[in-house]
């Protein structure tokens, strides 16, 4: 009986063993697959770093660089759009609580996240060193900060010579549309309207955008003026309700996506019908409805913006000096 015992607990143990092989096995060939996805697309490169924030993440693309995350990427495909993140980018979870095992996982040899995102530096850093880089910082020049942050990100990638390209491209586009817009005014002798920049956070308030947005670093580079000239915060926004707009004048530039039902219930929202180019219902004055821009975005949404507006606002015959095709990397 005591040779059986014995056989029966060398079995045991034995089962036991190889079941933790086996589970340890498994975990290893999770974290390999985690780590080995597919090669990058053409045009980018992959480098070891996550980035929790969408301005940074949009910048990274924009250099052709594929972080091994990004945190929200579904979310990111609805409020940032374009430019679209690599295939292959793996989701982290939320971006203010992300998925801190997978992280782990990954063993990235940087964290990037933006000072919005300090709270975390001290859990992140446990897994790797953290790399805050600011955007969006108050009594500055909030273009020369988006290219600050992307010569901070080529440095940090060995992407140099592409965020130099992204600046160069980024800079020449809309010079080339204030360009194409003054000459459009010499011709029409007539210039863009002033814009109302918004976004809607429900039917009666809206973000209006002012200083230190990157939707003022925009239009200031195309020669157009804002009519919000009231104080904004240090994202460059300010929270008002429709009523405070309807006295302004100017032409509303609504950027999406807007609440659900949003269309529908501006349809039946009488203070959206007295807005400035609505209650006129002129063409030359309507509101301008332009999908997806990260609001909060570096240049690759800089380039966008820019581009949606100009579709709108520069005719056929302007002819765009210096611009380009490519915007990305």
């Amino acid at each position: 009986m005591a040779l059986i015992s014995l056989s029966l607990l060398a079995v045991g143990s034995a089962s036991a063993a190889a079941t933790e092989e086996a589970v340890a096995d498994e975990a290893a060939a999770d974290v390999a697959a985690m780590k080995q996805t597919a090669r990058p697309p053409a045009g980018f490169v992959d480098r070891p770093i996550v980035a929790l924030d969408w301005t940074l993440a949009e910048t990274l693309t924009g250099i052709g660089v594929r972080a091994m995350g990004v945190g929200q990427v579904a979310t990111y495909a609805s409020w940032v759009a374009q430019p679209a993140l690599p295939q292959g980018t793996r989701d982290l979870g939320l971006r203010t609580q992300p998925n801190l095992e997978q992280l782990a996982a990954l063993a990235p040899a940087d964290i990037l996240i933006s000072p919005m995102l300090s709270s975390l530096a001290p859990r992140l850093s446990a897994i790797a060193p953290v790399t805050s880089i600011a955007i969006y910082t108050p009594d500055a020049d909030t273009w020369q900060t988006l290219v600050k942050a992307t010569r901070q990100l080529g440095k940090l990638t060995q992407r140099e010579p592409q965020a130099e390209q992204l600046i160069r491209l980024s800079t020449a586009r809309l010079a080339g549309y204030n360009a194409a817009l003054r000459q459009q005014a010499a011709r029409k002798g007539q210039s863009p309207l002033p814009l109302l920049m918004v976004q809607f956070m429900d039917d009666r308030h809206v973000r209006i955008f002012g200083d230190n947005s990157l939707f003022q670093a925009v239009i200031e580079r195309m020669g157009i003026d804002n009519a919000w000239q009231g104080d904004t915060n240090a994202w460059g926004f300010a929270t008002v309700s429709l009523e405070k707009l309807v006295t302004l004048k100017g032409r509303m530039v609504v950027v999406e996506p807007l609440p659900p039902g949003g269309h529908q219930a501006l349809a039946h929202n009488g203070l959206w019908q007295a807005m400035p180019g609505v209650r006129e219902n002129s063409q030359a004055s309507a509101p301008l409805f332009l999908p997806p821009v990260w609001s909060f975005g570096a240049l690759p949404s800089a380039n966008r913006f820019a581009e949606l507006l100009a579709s709108h606002l520069i005719d056929d015959e302007a002819t765009l000096e210096g611009e380009t095709t490519d915007g990305n990397h």
